[in-house]
């Protein structure tokens, strides 16, 4: 189990902290290389480098994209920072199957509610077929008797982006 969120640390400090880790971590995908003038050209293209981490467990990404879109869409002027992280961790399929969703549900696809969650926990799950899954615990209450959705989060092995979320 991965756990990035929790309701006793400041909420403020930690979704700027979030945003400026989500905003580095899109700029360093995009960058391009700069090559000066009259310097060699490469002899054989590089092979693309996949989406996730080298070595970092399929689940961890879920559990960054999670933590870095509730921050996205919790904070005033995030809408373009959601859309980003979507770009970048979500398959451009699943982004047209959230949006079709979205229409007939009036709520986030990504989130599958019209609120955002307090917390969220990231479980790894079962692996084949090039694909593995994790659950998504969102938190929607605190106390006693906290309230909690699930979802199930598919994920290609390939390219480490999400290309799943259910119910």
């Amino acid at each position: 189990m991965l756990q990035l969120r929790d309701a006793q640390a400041p909420r403020g400090r930690r979704a700027i902290g979030r945003t400026l880790f989500a905003t580095a971590l899109l700029t360093a995908a995009t960058a391009v290389a700069v090559v000066p003038a009259g310097a060699a050209a490469p002899q054989a293209p590089a092979a693309a480098a996949p989406a996730h981490s080298a070595g970092a467990p399929a689940y961890q990404q879920v559990a960054h994209f999670y933590g870095a879109y509730i921050d996205a869409v919790t904070a005033e002027g995030g809408g373009k920072l959601a859309t980003a992280l979507r770009s970048f961790y979500l398959t451009p399929r699943l982004r047209t199957q959230l949006g079709a969703w979205e229409r007939h549900n009036h709520a986030d696809g990504v989130l599958r509610a019209q609120n955002t969650p307090l917390a969220f926990r990231v479980t790894p799950g079962e692996s084949g077929a090039g694909h593995t899954w994790s659950t998504v615990r969102l938190t929607w209450s605190t106390g006693k008797h906290p309230t909690y959705t699930y979802l199930t989060v598919r994920s290609d092995l390939q390219t480490g982006k999400i290309s799943g979320i259910g119910e």
